[in-house]
């Protein structure tokens, strides 16, 4: 589990504590949602390939840094796309491709349901983002999917993880790196991570009382 990270920060405990509570609003819970992503991305980016260039400030000219890569920013929909807009606005350039997956209740396998890669050459950085690491068996289905669109280098991202999902991921993808914000007991019998904070799509999207 070397390539599991664990951000060690006041902030992220925090807000995680903010996030677990089950009387915090969707509202203020999508703004956590989004300030851990936030702390998770640059955790995440700290070894991304750099190239000096030379820009003109208002009064010399100096040398700086530019981001050589094609990132690519994969939310498993539908929690995911609660974590793409911060980390846009860290990386404006990246690319945003979705992969839609859900759990079947009756044997916890994920599903397919939408996934529309590009052809041609894959970006160099996929970060693959996803509230919450459980089974683990949506994040392997999306990292499958993007080391077969030929993506050199994958990232998990996730705020809340169980230890068989981390389980799950590297025993699959032993050169992806996962970076979380928790690691929680276990799954209960339901498969929902214990202590854990619930559904996190329902949360993010206020449909928790859903018919």
């Amino acid at each position: 589990m070397s390539q599991v990270q664990v951000v060690e920060h006041p902030l992220v405990k925090h807000h995680v504590a903010r996030l677990r509570d089950a009387l915090t609003s969707p509202a203020e819970f999508r703004l956590l949602v989004q300030r851990l992503a936030v702390l998770l991305a640059y955790e995440a980016t700290q070894d991304l390939e750099l190239a000096e260039v030379e820009i003109q400030t208002p009064l010399a000219r100096t040398a700086g840094s530019q981001l050589t890569q094609r990132i690519g920013l994969v939310p498993i929909l539908r929690a995911g796309l609660g974590m793409v807009d911060p980390i846009l606005n860290l990386i404006p350039e990246a690319e945003v491709w979705h992969l839609g997956l859900y759990r079947d209740e009756a044997t916890a396998e994920p599903v397919e349901y939408y996934s529309k890669l590009p052809p041609g050459r894959a970006v160099d950085v996929a970060l693959v983002v996803d509230p919450m690491l459980a089974t683990g068996g949506s994040a392997v289905s999306a990292l499958a999917t993007l080391r077969a669109w030929g993506v050199p280098q994958t990232r998990l991202l996730s705020l809340i993880a169980a230890p068989e999902g981390i389980a799950e991921v590297t025993r699959n993808f032993p050169a992806t790196p996962v970076h979380v914000c928790a690691i929680d007991r276990h799954l209960n019998d339901q498969h929902f991570i214990v202590p854990g904070l619930g559904d996190a799509g329902d949360r993010i999207f206020n449909t928790t009382n859903e018919s």
